[in-house]
Order: structure tokens, then C-alpha cells, then sequence
């Protein structure tokens, strides 16, 4: 595991919950907040993958632990927050992470007119019901630490409309909401509320979930010349998280390479008029 250097010193003695952390985004955000010298405690349902993660991360002398959790179980929720207090004596931030995006359940998530009622039962209870369990467990150990944050990782699924996958991005459009909500309820006891909504990030869960050439006419829109990895996002999310993002809540922030920031026909019209960079011939 490679450490990224750290450059926010402000998050030292922090204590952080990041869930879905035992790989993808959750375990890019929990390395950066690390690497920046926070107590972080990683959450999955996978408990022995968080572990894993989280020893990794103590092998380069960084304060991380590991607990197992289903987010669709209040009983574990508070269970998790719980252990990051007892372990870390505080809590100062959570980063909610954790998406259903298994592809037994991708495979059924189409269109409204075949729409799955207990698939979408299912997602909303993990991605936004879990998410909201976690902010009400967590946000009174945050008010009594003095103030902190909630990180909510959305979707871009849930800014635009998609061919198909209409319950994750409405279970997405649902958590931008929850975070507005959250900012609006305990922004003047301390606590600031983003969400973060990301548009390809090359996880192990999405690189299983979507073919290669689905991934290229993804990239074919965005305007960078790659895919998002998680860190691209652990490092927005240590920097909310940090004091020198205090004066952000309330909002959604897209980080998608420039994806949603052009004409629908981007793609279309760079191969058709070649690259507007150049200087036109006189």
C-alpha cells in the first residue's frame, strides 16, 4: 500500500467512521484521513476485508481500526459508533460510503415499469436509510466533541437521470437531500453536512459491475483523460472533514472529471470537428 503524503495537519487527533472502507472509496477515504494523522475506524460489512485494511494501514504506524457492520441494522449502527468512541475516546466526522452495488442486485435495477419493489427496499435500506441511522448515532458524539462532520458519497446517478439503475440514483438522490437536511438541522450546534457525488471511480465493486466498454464511453465524455480512483475522493472528503473546509456545508460537490459539465453531444462533436485546442489553419 502506498501512502499519499500528507497535507492537511489539522486533521491530527481527530477520530473518523468511514463506512464501506474495506476497499473502493470507503478505503481511499480512510487512507487519506490516515495518512493526515486521523484515528480513523473502518466499517463493512465485510469484517475481516476491513481488518485487513485497516492492519494495513497500522503497518505504516497509522491509527485504524475495523469493525463488521450492516447498514441495513440499526442494532450494528450503534454498535459501530459505539466502538469508535471507545476506541478513540471522541468522534469528530463520519463518511457514509456504503452503496449497494452487487451484481445481483445492478442486474435488477432497470426501469420504473420493471421496477423490483424488494430490490428497491433493499437499496434504499443500505445506501440512504443506513447512511441517515449513521448521522443519528453518530451526531450526538460529534455535538459533544465540539462540532464535525458528516460526508455522504452520492452519485452523479443521482443528479441526472439514467437509462437504467433508476433505484440507485434515486436512493442517491435521496442522500444529497439527507445532507442538505442534516446541514440545515445541526448547522448551528456544529455539525456541517456535504455530500460528495462522484462519477466513475474504478473500484473492485464497479469494475465487476460494468464492462470495459461501458467504461470507455463513459471516459469518452469526461474531460480528463481517465477514470476517478477512490483517492480522488478520500481527498475531497479529508479536506471537508479537516478545519480548513469549515466554512462548507449544505451542498452537493460533483467530482466526475468534468462529466456533467458540457453539452450532451461532447463526445459526438470532438470526433466530428477534431481538437478545438489547435489554432484553426489560416
Amino acid at each position: 500500500m502506498e501512502l499519499p503524503p500528507p497535507f492537511l495537519s489539522s486533521l491530527r487527533g481527530k477520530a473518523v467512521i468511514v463506512t464501506g472502507a474495506a476497499s473502493g472509496i470507503g478505503l481511499g477515504s480512510a487512507t487519506v484521513l490516515a495518512a493526515n494523522g486521523a484515528s480513523v475506524l473502518l466499517a463493512d460489512l465485510n469484517a475481516d476485508g476491513a481488518e485487513a485494511a485497516a492492519a494495513g494501514l497500522r503497518a505504516h504506524g497509522l491509527k485504524a481500526e475495523a469493525v463488521g457492520v450492516d447498514m441495513g441494522r440499526e442494532e450494528q449502527i450503534v454498535d459501530m459508533v459505539k466502538a469508535a468512541v471507545a476506541r478513540f475516546g471522541r468522534l469528530d466526522a463520519l463518511h457514509n460510503n456504503v452503496a449497494l452495488l452487487a451484481r445481483e442486485v445492478v442486474g435488477r435495477d432497470l426501469g420504473i415499469s420493471e421496477l423490483d419493489a424488494d430490490i428497491f427496499r433493499q437499496c434504499l435500506d443500505v445506501n440512504l436509510v443506513g447512511a441517515a441511522l449513521a448521522a443519528k448515532h453518530a451526531i450526538p458524539h460529534i455535538v459533544a466533541q465540539g462540532g464535525g462532520a458528516i460526508i455522504n458519497t452520492a452519485s452523479i446517478a443521482g443528479v441526472r437521470g439514467e437509462i437504467v439503475r433508476a433505484v440507485y440514483g434515486s436512493s442517491k438522490a435521496g442522500l444529497i437531500g439527507l445532507s442538505r437536511n442534516i446541514a440545515a438541522q445541526y448547522g448551528k450546534k456544529g455539525i456541517r453536512a456535504v455530500s460528495i457525488s462522484p462519477g466513475l471511480i474504478m473500484t473492485p465493486s464497479i469494475a465487476k459491475a460494468i464492462s470495459p466498454a461501458q467504461v470507455d464511453r463513459l471516459t469518452r465524455h469526461a474531460l480528463v483523460n481517465r477514470a476517478g480512483k477512490p483517492e480522488d475522493i478520500g481527498n475531497l472528503a479529508a479536506f471537508l472533514i479537516a478545519d480548513e473546509g469549515s466554512y462548507i456545508t449544505g451542498i452537493d460537490i460533483v467530482v466526475d472529471g468534468g462529466f456533467l459539465a458540457h453539452w450532451p453531444t461532447f463526445a459526438e462533436e470532438l470526433e466530428a470537428i477534431g481538437d478545438v485546442s489547435q489554432p484553426v489553419p489560416e
